[in-house]
């Protein structure tokens, strides 16, 4: 019945929303006054919150952050002397993206609410939605190429948008806003399977990326970052955060191409300022403080002969083989599956030299006899995905792509 109640009342929002205030355009500003624009990534711990103000001050908030979060997202506009937003955008329904919003509706007046249109059956989702009908805020679910009409001198697209799919993080609204030269690309949770069709189907290239999913290596890949080329890169995360956000992977990707990055765990909320044609971050560079899983570095000094010898990903089987004069105890050691950030922790087993075990998994997984069951859960991709064994320093000792 509860479902059925958010269908009903997101089917009834967008019925009563005639979609003016987004247009089908693909237009861009190319004649810009050099007035001050200003994109501020909001610290609201785990979790998105980003604040544009157009150079002609018209403002727009792209999620919240968490329900706890909401408070402080309204302080912060409060203090930047903002009392209502001409744009509301919730990228999908998880709640560290909506869950602040609701503070946001209850206490700023607020012209257009965008929203993925996907229905959740969180309590969070139904209270946001009743939000938006009671206080009649127009409400429009975005389609691929639309632009959001939020500033004459900014063209802000709408790059991605599903209310269809099939998990919340793929229904992720993609912006991307340009105003001169400057330009920046706000991912939401978008992943790895969506990055390949925005790169397939929009020119992704952009000056300031805010890195997808809190800089889970879930998103990021290398060619899309590749494709991106970034000059700065922003992670919105939680300071020591159960997920390991952001992850080793993405870090490596972004300095691969020469990205400066910022954390706003470390920083705070951070500030990007732009003119049209030059830009300025209020921020430190990102050092990894508070969030260890990510500083993992190649240890090109290790003197271990242990190795990933080979790697078999349809019948996942991963040889583990001593190449060394001495015997290696592997405890506390780790197998990573890089892809999906899925760890092997090896148990108390020493391995001779020239010695090779098998960590096996999927449905046929052996055991015994050198072979290892890590489960029977299928975990390597067939489409390719990197092996890393670490040892108990955190140093990365063999890669195997």
């Amino acid at each position: 019945m509860k479902k059925i109640i958010i269908l009903f009342l997101s089917i009834l929002l967008a019925a009563c929303s005639d979609g003016s205030s987004v247009e089908q355009t693909h237009s861009t500003a190319n004649n810009i006054s050099g007035k001050a624009m200003s994109v501020h990534f909001i610290d609201v711990g785990q979790g998105d919150s980003i604040l544009i103000v157009g150079p002609n001050g018209k403002t727009m908030l792209v999620d919240g952050g968490t329900k706890s979060a909401g408070e402080d997202v309204v302080s912060y506009l409060s203090n930047q002397n903002i009392d209502h937003l001409d744009y509301v955008v919730a990228t999908h329904p998880d709640a560290d993206h909506i869950g602040g919003l609701i503070s946001v509706l209850n206490s700023i007046s607020i012209n257009n609410f965008i929203d993925s249109g996907k229905p959740h059956t969180s309590a969070t989702y139904e209270e946001m939605l009743y939000a938006i009908h009671n206080k009649n805020i127009p409400y429009i679910i975005p389609k691929i190429g639309d632009e959001i009409k939020l500033d004459e001198e900014v063209a802000i697209k709408v790059l991605h948008a599903d209310e269809h799919a099939s998990d919340n993080n793929e229904a992720s609204i993609v912006l991307k806003a340009e105003y001169g030269e400057v330009s920046f690309l706000l991912m939401g949770d978008a992943d790895i399977d969506m990055e390949k069709k925005l790169m397939a189907a929009q020119n992704v290239k952009a000056t300031i990326l805010k890195a997808g999913h809190h800089g889970s290596n879930t998103s990021s890949s290398l060619p899309f970052i590749q494709a991106v080329n970034p000059e700065a890169a922003i992670l919105s995360y939680g300071q020591d955060n159960s997920y390991g956000h952001p992850h080793a992977e993405v870090i490596n990707n972004l300095k691969k191409v020469n990205s400066k990055i910022y954390g706003t765990a470390e920083s705070g909320t951070i500030v990007v300022k732009t003119n049209g044609n030059t830009y300025q971050v209020l921020a430190d560079e990102w050092t990894g403080i508070g969030a260890s899983n990510s500083i993992v570095q190649q240890n090109t000094n290790s003197t271990s002969e242990v190795v990933i010898d080979s790697k078999n990903v349809e019948d996942e089987i991963v040889a583990i083989k001593n190449n060394g004069t001495e015997s290696v105890n592997l405890m506390d050691w780790q197998l990573v599956s890089v892809e999906g950030n899925q760890i092997f922790n090896f148990p108390n087993i020493t391995l001779q030299p020239g010695d090779t075990i098998y960590i096996t998994s999927g449905p046929e997984a052996k055991e015994g006899n050198g072979y290892i069951q890590w489960t029977r859960r299928q975990i390597w991709l067939n489409s390719g995905d990197e092996a890393r064994l670490i040892n108990p320093e955190g140093e990365i000792v063999s890669e195997l792509q």
